[in-house]
């Protein structure tokens, strides 16, 4: 065992060596985005052939914002967080190097100064220390003992009360609903939804002044965030991603609505009445929102749709969709031609629905068979001559052309939102875990005493704490201003970390992880559209974190390119 004096010089140490992997790895972007560019701007071509170093750096950044922002809020020595923190730093460190020395091979780089980072004492140390054998039974041990609690304490009484609140919501009225709603692939009851409009969750993203629970004077990120947390632990489906549909459309309005919009559309929001939906994807352009081909044509009074989108979640029960819209027909105009409508529909329960206008315009919609993330439904919509009037054009006359932006506003918070979710399945999957392993005995005694149990479970604990850590973290830089690159990077990372924690948790419960009866069955195939939806792992890696790590990269040393 470790003493307290002993980890903080760990700490100290981990501190250290990240500053070094830091070095390398911003020496790495650099050289890459000078690779990329043209005149001190990136080049899209040359982006391209780059994708698969971009894909790789983008992970790089992940692993390593989180390792530094867990290191860098590591609490007293005997606290867990402490050493999860150190375990997450050195399988992190690993994977970075490994994936930098690849990188440092496709740029023609010296891989010396890698390798001095390698060699170095305090490496070995860190990895013996924290990720060692005997270091994983200790870990995992205290992982069990606390019974998965793992995550970061909240500092702010408001926020500890309502994570606590919503967990107790989520468990008494969401839980039991769950596994119904999952594997009879049910909409979310209305009961559930009338709860939940009364616990007030539509409106944590809409100032007071128009009826929500947000502050008037600025954003409140982390209620989001841990009200999303507690309601996915309890089902990503059926109340998790709820919130995400309202937080979206809400930004849109307050970032570019008319005031005679937002006073309509806010407090109804926030009420849960209608319930929105969001529709961008289309059936051949995936998350390349700039090529939508949905058409708006200009009539008297208003537009008419035509065109089809995909995967809009809850359309069906959704009383309104934001539809991202081509307004202009010159197509060579890309984003610029975009706007953003409202499409006032009818709630249905079904998983088809056919709205027909007065005047012949016809939306249908039939929701998609999936393997997981049943509740909501996503569904494949169809627009013939579907009439939408001038007032429903978010920001009016002004707004044409806006969509894409304000699309984007809302983007941020969704994939907050989505790290959100991610958290919520991982801590249910690594609870659930500890409760079979400590209850299932084999070769007489329980799971939960076998080294390789203790290794995995600490794994597991270590990963959704720094996943924690991180969310909570970036929420607070999006409160304040910041954070775009950051959001994305926390969604990247916490995704993936989804997948790999419901995986290890249904190995754990071995056969009885494969069958339906058991919640890890649907943690696991829940997990999994994580990394897809809110910009696709491969989008959001080259599109959002490569570009933006490069572009910094250029602002700092303009003279690389």
């Amino acid at each position: 065992m470790i003493d307290d004096d002993a980890k903080e010089r760990d700490v100290r140490s981990a501190r250290v060596l990240l500053a070094g992997v830091r070095d390398a790895f911003e020496a790495g972007v650099l050289d890459l985005a000078g690779k990329c560019s043209a005149g001190n701007k990136l080049d899209a071509r040359k982006l391209d052939e780059w994708q698969v170093a971009s894909f790789e750096m983008a992970w790089a950044g992940a692993e390593l914002l989180a390792s530094e922002t867990a290191v860098s809020t590591a609490a007293a020595p005997a606290d867990l967080r402490t050493p999860l923190a150190l375990l997450f730093t050195a399988d992190a460190i690993a994977s970075v190097l490994a994936k930098l020395e690849g990188l440092y091979l496709d740029l023609g780089l010296s891989l010396a100064p890698l390798r001095a980072l390698r060699d170095r004492a305090d490496w070995d140390a860190l990895r013996l220390n924290f990720a060692g054998a005997g270091a994983l039974s200790a870990a995992g041990t205290a992982v069990i003992a606390a019974q998965g609690e793992v995550g970061p304490v909240l500092g702010d009484e408001s926020h500890a009360l309502a994570q606590e609140s919503f967990r107790r919501f989520a468990a008494d009225q969401v839980a039991p609903q769950a596994e119904a709603i999952h594997r009879q692939d049910l909409t979310v009851p209305d009961a559930l939804l009338q709860s939940m409009r009364d616990m007030g969750v539509f409106g944590l993203s809409i100032p007071e002044r128009f009826g929500g629970s947000g502050p008037n004077d600025r954003e409140d990120t982390l209620l989001m965030v841990l009200v999303t947390e507690a309601l996915s632990e309890a089902s990503l489906g059926a109340a998790g991603s709820l919130i995400t549909r309202p937080e979206i459309l809400s930004r849109a309005l307050l970032a570019g609505g008319t005031p005679e919009q937002q006073a309509r559309w806010l407090p109804r929001l926030a009420a849960g009445d209608p319930l929105c939906a969001i529709a961008m994807t289309e059936p051949d352009h995936g998350s390349d929102v700039a090529s939508v081909s949905l058409r708006g044509t200009k009539v008297e009074g208003g537009w008419l749709l035509n065109g089809a989108k995909t995967w809009c979640t809850f359309a069906g029960k959704a009383g309104v969709l934001m539809v991202v819209t081509r307004t202009h027909p010159d197509r060579s105009l890309g984003h610029k031609g975009l706007s953003l409508v409202l499409v006032e529909k009818p709630s249905v329960n079904g998983h088809e629905f056919r709205c027909e206008q007065a005047a012949g315009g016809l939306l249908t919609g039939r929701a998609i068979p999936t393997i997981g993330y049943r509740g909501m439904h996503s569904f494949d919509l169809s627009f013939d001559d579907f009439f939408v009037p001038d007032g429903n054009v978010i920001g009016g006359e002004a707004g044409l052309g806006k969509g894409f932006y304000l699309t984007m506003a809302g983007m941020m918070g969704g994939r907050m939102q989505t790290a959100a979710r991610a958290c919520g399945v991982m801590r249910a999957a690594l609870r659930a875990s500890i409760r079979y392993a400590q209850d299932r005995r084999v070769f007489g005694k329980p799971l939960a005493d076998f080294p390789l149990s203790q290794a995995k479970i600490a794994r597991m604990g270590a990963r959704l704490a720094v996943c924690q850590q991180l969310a909570y973290h970036v929420a607070d830089l999006m409160d304040h201003g910041g954070g775009r690159v950051e959001a994305s990077l926390v969604k990247l990372l916490a995704c993936r970390s989804a997948e790999m924690i419901t995986r290890e948790a249904l190995q754990l419960h071995g056969g009885m992880g494969y069958a339906e009866e058991t919640p890890v069955s649907r943690y696991f195939v829940d997990a999994r559209v994580l990394s897809i939806f809110e910009g696709a792992e491969e989008t959001l890696a080259l599109k959002v974190i490569a570009r933006g790590l490069m572009e910094r990269a250029l602002d700092v040393a303009p003279s690389a390119a």
